[in-house]
Formats: C-alpha cells, structure tokens, sequence
C-alpha cells in the first residue's frame, strides 16, 4: 500500500507541474463577437456590496451549527451590459464578508478592456493574493456571466452540454433531533434523492429517522467526522445496506492514507470536498479518492471547475458538482457544468429565505436549466 501512494503521489506532482506550466493547454476556447461590442473603448467596472442568506432551518454539521450564511454579491458592467457573481462564505473556508471586501478591494478591472480575455483577466485575479477562493468565484463567475451575456448564449451551449441530461439534485439534512429529521425528511418529499449530514457521534439515529418516512436512495456527507478508518469502514458496509449510494469526505482531509485505505476497501464510492478544493489538489489526491465534489466557492469559480471535471473524467472519478449555501446566481452558475457530472448537491437556494436572484429551477427533483444567456439568473430584489 506504501508503495503504491508513493508511486500515486509522484505521478500526481509530475501532472501538477504540467499544469503551472501550461495552464492555457487545458483552457477552452470561447467564440468572439465585436460587432455589436467595442472592446477597445469600453472598460471592465467591478461593483460589489455584502447581503447576509437567511436559512429556513438551523444547518448543523459535524463541526458547526448556523442560521445564516455571508455572502457577497458582485457585478461587472462592460459596455451596458452587466454580469452577476456571488461569493458565499461558509465558516470552513476562512472567508468573511471583511476578507472579501478587502480582495475585491484591490481588484482592478479597468486595465482590461477585452471580457472575452478570460484567461488574462482571471490569471491576474488569482495571483493577487493566496487562497481568497470565494472572492475569486465572485469575479469569475461575474465574468463568465457578462461574456456569456455577450455572445448571446448560455454557458451549457458554449461548453457543448445537452440541458436535458443534466441530473437529479439532492436535497439537504442536517444533522438534528430524530423528529425535526423525520420532519425535514417529509419537506423534501418533491426531491428524488436526500443528503444527509453525519459525523456527530448519531449516525445511526439519523438514518433512522430518514429511513422511517422514505426509502428514496441516499448520500452522506460526514464533514471529515469521522477520526477511525476501522469505524468509516463497518459504517459503510451499513450504509450500504440502508440504501447508501457514496459517503463524502469521511475523513479529516489530512489523513489522506486512512481516506485512501478507505476508498480502497469500501463497498461505496468515497467522495472527496474539503480534501480537494482546486486542480492541483484533484492531481495531487488522484487514487485516494473514488470521486470529487466539485464546488465554485472552493476552486475559484467556472474556469477551474470546468477544468477540475475535464481531469475527474480522464483519471475516472466520479464527480458530484455541488453548492455551499447561495443564492440562485452562484449555483446557476454551477448548474451549466452538471450536463455531464454523475452527481448534483444543488440545494442551496432551497434552503433559505431571501433568494435575490431567479435562475435554475429544480423541477420534479432534476435540474432544469433555461435558455437565457450567461449563467442565466435574473436578478429580482435589488
């Protein structure tokens, strides 16, 4: 086992260093339009301003119990025309509203005049600062909006998606009393497939609670709840039978041989989150995961992610395109890359109770995206 995470680990940093050297070689290649757009007049102008989601319920998970969640709501206005973007902040990134204002602070747009320069203008915005990951999604996710908006397409048509495969979401519980679980089991009764939050020591309870109002199929999510290999290991064979289908992120991330002991001798996919944020981190963790939940907040936005699925695909993982708590307009955004994932944790705008934006919209459990250009939102309380 010794030998084979060696050799995993090495092949993986010699495919890392591939990529900082020739990132552009895995970047897409979007269509131009000038004829009705200016670039060499026009300016990039960046606006942004905090607003705090109100939950429906208490979310608890295996570290953190909340009722609200930050987020920052961004626009990039270029030639009359505006693009969206949003940065949520849930505790485990480090980011606050504060953190936020302070990167967004030190962006400037106006020195580029060309939106469709998507790798120029979001290599710039990387490098302004380390990790900031969530403020980075706010302007490539913006950006990717604007541009959209531009050529007059969605994002799924530019990257080639068929809308009508797009996949079920899963909807949601944290952890909690086994009567408010059996409750919020009941309110999700439209969607087809449940998440459920373990790792507080009452694994068994919770699934309890589910299993006595449903026997729709299962993800668990367990925060990195779980300290025991042996333990992740028996609660998977159990899982399993429960009617299971993948546990995501059993493990702390730092234990990476314990999560790769597991994957290996689990009768259940084991999903990687918080062990996997970027690219490098989906190179580097290649063999220790069955699969990666991808989100924009934690990779950087739309570019990264589209990248970080064309790579899950090619080394055969599965991937899951999931969501922090946000508006309609960020998991909008996500939504254009789940055509072809074999996952989707999209409930974000479901959980809570002053959505700002109207975009995708969850119907009969699937979801179901629309032809309106960019990430397609409509914002609807300014």
């Amino acid at each position: 086992m010794a030998n084979q995470r060696r050799k995993f680990l090495k092949n993986s940093l010699l495919l890392t260093g591939a990529i900082l050297i020739a990132p552009k070689v895995i970047g897409i290649k979007e269509k131009r339009s000038h004829a009705n757009h200016n670039t060499g007049a026009a300016k990039l102008k960046l606006s942004f301003k905090p607003y705090t989601l109100e939950l429906k319920h208490v979310f608890t998970v295996a570290s953190n119990s909340r009722t609200t969640t930050p987020v920052m709501l961004t626009e990039i206005e270029f030639d009359g025309m505006v693009g969206y973007g949003e940065a949520s902040m849930p505790p485990y990134l480090g980011e606050s509203q504060e953190t936020v204002s302070q990167f967004l602070a030190k962006v400037n747009l106006s020195k580029f005049s060309d939106p469709f320069g998507l790798d120029d203008i979001l290599q710039y915005i990387d490098a302004i600062d380390s990790n900031n990951t969530a403020a980075k999604a706010s302007v490539d996710i913006a950006l990717h909006d604007l541009v959209g908006k531009l050529l007059g397409n969605p994002w799924y048509r530019i990257w080639g998606y068929d809308p009508l495969k797009t996949p079920n979401t899963s909807f949601t519980i944290g952890i909690d009393t086994p009567e408010v679980v059996k409750q919020k089991t009941i309110e999700a009764l439209p969607y087809k497939i449940l998440k459920v939050k373990l790792g507080k020591g009452n694994d068994k309870e919770m699934i309890e609670s589910v299993r006595t109002i449903t026997d729709k199929p299962l993800y668990v999510d367990i925060n990195q709840g779980w300290k025991d290999r042996q333990y992740a290991l028996d609660m998977s064979y159990w899982l399993k039978e429960k009617g299971v289908l993948f546990i995501e992120q059993p493990m702390p991330k730092e234990s990476v041989d314990d999560n790769a002991w597991l994957t290996a001798h689990s009768p259940l996919p084991i999903i990687a989150d918080e062990a996997i944020q970027r690219l490098a981190d989906l190179v580097r963790m290649r063999g220790a995961y069955s699969g990666v939940n991808i989100k924009l907040m934690k990779c950087t936005g739309m570019r990264e992610a589209h990248k970080m699925l064309e790579f899950a695909r090619a080394f055969a993982m599965k991937v899951m395109i999931g969501c922090m708590t946000e508006t309609s307009c960020a998991v909008s955004a996500a939504a254009h890359l789940s055509p072809v994932a074999d996952f989707a944790d999209l409930d974000g705008p479901l959980l809570i109770k002053n959505d700002v934006f109207e975009g995708i919209k969850i119907i009969d459990g699937k979801v179901t995206l629309f032809d309106r250009p960019g990430i397609g939102v409509v914002k609807i309380n300014p």
